[in-house]
């Protein structure tokens, strides 16, 4: 009998990230493990966390299956992931996430009161702040926020902390465009051709995640090129449904919003605010509304990059050197974030509407 829910961690050279997300599926509460399995997909040519898996199934509650996408790109192992999941409903997990003990259960009990086909979650960004600047702008990037109390949405989210019904796809072996294996989007692709075709949305507030950022994507460098990237997204997706003025009014947009808060940014820089990052961000999205054509598209995913060498060894699960306090704890923070601009603008740091 095929399980009822397949959670999906795609992974690649993060084996570390990888123990932590899968080892927090295995302590999921209010769930039967008999209903339940975990694939796992490595997206690494040479089958790096082939003996990690062996090792985690070997102290898994339910089954764990392992399956190897040779082919480098986060389309490639999405769609790897649902071909092999067995159930109708698909949790995503990322494997830089590690999954509060009640998450599978909110996002199953939202999914079965509000009838919804897919269910997105809360991101809580964690890291080792004291070495780290910028706190509450790298806190708010990496974080997906949203109302107190579950609800249905009007739009979307990224996959990363969501749970969708397999039957609701428009492909239900690989439903995410191949095109957006380098850049990344494949999930708002997929979801925006949902929402089109009348799915349902809904948010559950008590099904959070934390995300543990690679200490490389903590600079400002990272969050610029992927704000920029953001940004491209309306005016991509208006240009991929044909609605082109559509898209020249993104563009408009797009170079009002650029130049206003590259404006703020300078002024707020040379007056010595915190608060000036914020105005980066925003001003990278605005630019990307304006430049979202081919030329300008930036690869983050499936760039070939140096494997582990040596053996494969079990990873432990070792926690970040600090661990803040449950997401509904109020956080230090010098500067409150801007409001989002828009769709285009809703990348981790976005908050829901219900």
């Amino acid at each position: 009998m095929s399980p009822p829910v397949s959670i999906v961690i795609p992974t690649q050279r993060r084996l570390q990230g990888l123990a932590r997300a899968a080892r927090s599926t295995f302590a999921q509460q209010g769930v039967d493990p008999a209903g339940l399995e975990l694939v796992v997909v490595d997206n690494d040519a040479v089958a790096s966390a082939a003996g990690v898996v062996e090792a985690l199934a070997a102290e898994a509650p339910f089954a764990v299956r392992y399956v190897h996408e040779p082919a480098a790109g986060v389309a490639n192992a999405r769609n790897a992931g649902v071909a092999a999941a067995r159930g109708e409903l698909i949790a995503f997990l990322d494997d830089d996430e590690e999954a509060s003990g009640g998450w599978l259960a909110a996002l199953l009990d939202v999914q079965a009161r509000h009838g919804a086909d897919v269910v997105f979650g809360p991101v809580r960004a964690r890291a080792d702040w004291l070495e780290v600047g910028h706190r509450a702008y790298f806190e708010h990037f990496f974080s997906r926020s949203g109302p107190s109390q579950s609800c249905d949405l009007d739009h979307y989210y990224g996959c990363g902390d969501s749970l969708v019904r397999r039957a609701a796809l428009p492909d239900r072996e690989r439903p995410f465009s191949a095109v957006r294996n380098q850049i990344g989007g494949e999930d708002d692709l997929l979801f925006g051709a949902m929402q089109r075709a009348g799915a349902r949305f809904a948010w559950a507030a008590q099904a959070w995640v934390w995300e543990d950022p690679a200490p490389e994507r903590l600079t400002l460098r990272y969050t610029a090129l992927r704000a920029f990237a953001y940004g491209q997204g309306a005016s991509a997706h208006s240009a991929a449904a044909g609605d082109w003025p559509g898209v020249a009014g993104w563009m408009a947009a797009g170079v009002v919003q650029a130049l206003a808060f590259a404006a703020l940014a300078l002024a707020g820089r040379l007056a010595g605010s915190p608060r000036f990052v914020f105005a980066l961000d925003r001003a990278a999205r605005g630019l990307g509304k304006t430049l979202w054509q081919r030329p300008f598209k930036i690869r983050f995913y499936g760039l070939a990059g140096p494997s582990p060498a040596g053996p494969i060894h079990p990873v432990p699960l070792a926690p970040p050197s600090v661990r803040p306090a449950a997401p509904d704890a109020p956080r230090p923070e010098d500067g409150a974030p801007p409001a989002p601009a828009g769709p285009a603008d809703r990348g981790r740091g976005a908050p829901a509407r219900c």
